[in-house]
């Protein structure tokens, strides 16, 4: 009687995944992780990256914890533009008003307090509808009249950067209110024993690690509870460490100096519930699916024109933020405020993932195409740079981002 050997005759393990798992394999492991997942982590390299090298060049200038500090301060309303302009451009449109409505509604604010004396907290509030206002008559002439969002934007730009100087009479108004000021200059309170370092910040950073450790994995759980792809775990555990790692070093430079910015604690809110909103809520899967195929997106029944108008209307409000924060750490409003921060925010969410087709992106990705513009920026002018280089280097770095977006998806896609 025969007997099949063959059926009893172990397979070969691929290469990289043997039982052992060899130091070789555990790197071609995550080296294989990495490109199949390049979209989502290479930005986040490239920001790496670029601290280490602007950290080596300055000295170490870079990472002081005064700098880190007002790299926050300096970059936080570029960050509040380009969480809007992230969920314009993955709806497929654009905003060119933004710097516009910003300087609009600071100079706003200025003849509110400084020539009405209206309280700051009303004045922040009224600005805020003022914002949701301009927004909404944007998005209410490109969704429900049909008008390309390019065309009316544009528009919007004139319309609210010529309003701005009838408003201030061609002068700069201030100074603003202590309580406004602080939206933009201000930092956490003191409190607790004397440990040479800002308590609060500590315990914020630290909640701030576990919210997203679990959330990281959460999320990941979630992914393969439905059968989704996920990244591989070596991967995963090396991003968690990374994540803490940064998170902490960030956390013990702020609390080493006057700790967190308040505008810092407006961003955290800002990227969860916007990153919620998006991963998770209705509204947000219905912004991807308009942005990334409209026919389908209307026989499934979604209602395209409400949401754009919507995505429209939130991106006034966040205009009308960033306007606040402008005008806030200035301590004054000035007709020539936000020139070019349209450019600052949408180039922030193209180097961040964002893509021309719509459909694709993400609020963190949003996030980190700031931080590296901002990074730029400060290193640029910490090693003495001229305006003229850092507006050619941070144009070849937008180049060089969407360059490797299109390069990525033609790789997938063979």
């Amino acid at each position: 009687m025969s007997t099949d050997v063959t059926a009893k005759t172990p397979a070969p393990a691929p290469p990289g995944k043997t039982g052992e798992g060899t130091g070789g394999g555990l790197l071609q492991l995550v080296l294989n992780g990495l490109r199949r997942n390049m979209r989502q982590y290479g930005m986040l390299l490239a920001l790496g990256l670029i601290v280490a090298l602007f950290a080596v060049w300055t000295d170490g200038d870079l990472l002081l914890p005064r700098n880190v500090s007002n790299l926050v301060l300096q970059n936080s309303y570029v960050l509040i533009l380009a969480i809007g302009m992230m969920l314009v451009i993955i709806a497929g449109h654009i905003d060119l008003s933004v710097g516009s409505v910003t300087a609009f509604v600071g100079a706003f604010a200025a003849v509110l307090t400084v020539q009405h004396g209206v309280s700051w907290p009303l004045a922040v509030a009224l600005c805020l509808l003022v914002g949701a206002a301009a927004g909404a008559a944007q998005g209410f002439f490109i969704a429900y009249l049909g008008i390309p969002s390019f065309i009316v934007t544009l528009a919007g730009m004139l319309v609210f950067r010529g309003a701005t100087e009838i408003l201030l009479e061609g002068q700069t108004l201030g100074p603003l209110p202590d309580g406004l000021q602080k939206m933009g200059n201000g930092f956490l309170p003191e409190v607790g024993p004397d440990t040479n370092y800002h308590n609060l910040t500590l315990l914020l950073g630290i909640v701030l690690i576990v919210f997203v450790v679990l959330q990281e994995f959460r999320d990941r759980g979630r992914q393969k509870e439905f059968s989704l792809d996920v990244v591989p775990l070596n991967l995963f555990l090396l991003k968690i460490v990374s994540i803490v790692a940064a998170a902490l070093v960030v956390t013990m430079l702020l609390a080493s100096y006057k700790g967190a910015p308040i505008i810092l604690l407006v961003l955290g809110v800002l990227v969860v519930g916007y990153g919620y909103v998006m991963r998770n809520a209705v509204f947000g899967r219905h912004i991807y699916a308009i942005g990334g195929n409209l026919p389908a997106a209307k026989l499934s029944g979604v209602k395209d024109k409400k949401v754009t108008f919507l995505v429209f209307l939130n991106m006034g409000v966040l205009a009308a933020l960033a306007g606040l924060v402008v005008a806030a750490r200035l301590n004054a409003a000035g007709p020539k405020a936000g020139l070019n921060f349209e450019l600052e925010a949408i180039a922030s969410a193209f180097i961040g993932g964002a893509s021309m087709s719509g459909g694709v992106g993400t609020v963190l990705g949003a996030i980190i195409g700031g931080l590296v513009l901002g990074v730029l920026n400060n290193g640029m002018n910490l090693l003495g740079v001229g305006s003229d280089w850092q507006q050619v280097i941070k144009g070849l770095a937008l180049l060089a981002a969407v360059g490797f977006d299109v390069w990525n998806k033609r790789k997938v896609g063979s």
